[in-house]
């Protein structure tokens, strides 16, 4: 079933009673609310003395195992009282994040039954005949239940580390539901239409990940390895051109601090904005100064720049004049340098330091005096403006792949609105 047909197949609903707003053409009638309880039951079989794959949950994608999550199963003497779940049963998780901060509800897949901890989750299963599973998952998924939730949890309850959340709450909570004789035939075409669209996101990850994993073999391949002076690939037009040379960083470019900032001048509206670490990647959420300083403490627009704490690596500024924060280094080539090459220099060495670091997040302190000496292979110019415009074009690849991944990503969350009642407005 393809996404286009089932788009093709909706009609917009005037907004009256509980209904949604994009509907099948085939289906007509009001919605109606139906208790979880009524619809499904608390799961209290444990795990005991039999053997089960350990689940845990990662918000916002599901139930993972524990091997995967962790790499090793840490259920330890409390595995025995662990829930057993088994396909299309829900495992609540009463741990809060930023996105789920009553907790995330995830529908398990697998077809062998398997356990998760008693400690942190509650599970249900639905009745026959009453539910859709995939249709429920995708209203939780859509945080039907931390929307209900948030009435019963008052602020800062917590037992051993997660939401102190009662089971008669979370069983009464309103599910939305057609009424009548084709309820379940509606539940699934629902869940039909959003399963096609997460295939669709699916099929564009792989896309989009298959060219940044191309793009770092090809980085592998087109610098010269640890102890050479070579690159094992080579455009056809420099395979005669010689080694490379090695080169500390700072021979090559004058790396300038930016400037520390007071609260109060942070907090100054005047004439000149601040780019800061926390907004690196973005251009928003600017904090303002009305100070005069020198050109150095001043970025503009094509000006390479190198954060060394938080947000860590290289970025090439677009956005408008800006002063810039003391963890932030503005990067001028010397000559025969290019920018766009030593970006990408920059960027691979940098992932080179977080690979080889403790916990593989990389160093989130380093001095000047450490990057000046980072030791690198440079070729001639011209080599290094062929390989910075082909990575450049390979760049421009991944970022359109990105955009269609988020523009679908878009598409799933409207739809996801649309498909069912604006319940906060009927629960208002």
């Amino acid at each position: 079933m393809s996404n286009d047909s089932d788009t093709n197949d909706m009609t917009y609903e005037p907004t009256r009673g509980l209904t949604p707003r994009l509907r099948f053409a085939e289906f007509h009638g009001d919605w109606e609310y139906q208790k979880l309880n009524d619809i499904a039951f608390i799961i209290t079989e444990k795990a005991g003395s039999s053997k089960y794959t350990l689940m845990s949950i990662t918000t916002g994608v599901g139930l993972v195992s524990q091997m995967e999550k962790f790499g090793r199963e840490i259920a330890g003497e409390q595995y025995k009282n662990y829930f057993v779940i088994r396909e299309h049963d829900f495992a609540y998780n009463k741990s809060a994040t930023k996105e789920y901060p009553e907790g995330f509800i995830a529908m398990y897949s697998g077809e062998e039954a398997a356990a998760v901890p008693n400690s942190i989750f509650t599970c249900f299963r639905v009745r026959a005949g009453k539910v859709i599973p995939q249709y429920l998952s995708y209203l939780f998924l859509g945080n039907l239940h931390g929307r209900w939730l948030r009435n019963f949890i008052t602020v800062g309850a917590r037992a051993h580390g997660s939401l102190n959340v009662d089971n008669a709450d979370l069983l009464s909570l309103q599910v939305p539901m057609p009424q009548g004789g084709r309820s379940l035939e509606e539940q699934q075409r629902i869940a039909d239409c959003l399963a096609s669209l997460d295939e669709l996101i699916a099929a564009q990850s792989q896309k989009h990940d298959a060219l940044k994993a191309h793009k770092s073999g090809l980085l592998q391949q087109l610098f010269p390895a640890e102890g050479e002076t070579t690159p094992r690939l080579r455009f056809a037009e420099f395979r005669d051109a010689g080694e490379w040379e090695v080169k500390p960083l700072g021979e090559v470019a004058t790396f300038y601090n930016g400037r520390a900032y007071k609260q109060e001048e942070l907090l100054e509206q005047g004439k000149y904005k601040v780019l800061r670490v926390g907004n690196f990647f973005t251009n928003n959420s600017w904090y303002y100064s009305d100070l005069e300083l020198d050109e150095t403490k001043y970025c503009e627009k094509g000006d390479l720049l190198y954060a060394w704490s938080a947000s860590f690596g290289p970025r090439i500024w677009h956005g408008e004049k800006v002063i810039y924060h003391y963890h932030i280094w503005k990067v001028v080539m010397k000559d025969n340098i290019s920018r766009d090459f030593l970006s990408t220099v920059l960027s691979y060495q940098t992932e080179k330091i977080k690979s080889q670091s403790a916990n593989g997040l990389g160093l989130l302190h380093i001095t000047k005096g450490t990057i000046e000496g980072w030791k690198c292979s440079f070729p001639s110019l011209p080599e290094q403006q062929r390989i910075a415009a082909f990575l450049t074009s390979l760049d421009d690849l991944i970022a359109a792949q990105t955009q269609k991944l988020d523009a679908l990503k878009v598409h799933k969350k409207g739809m996801l609105q649309q498909l069912f009642p604006s319940i906060d407005e009927e629960q208002g």
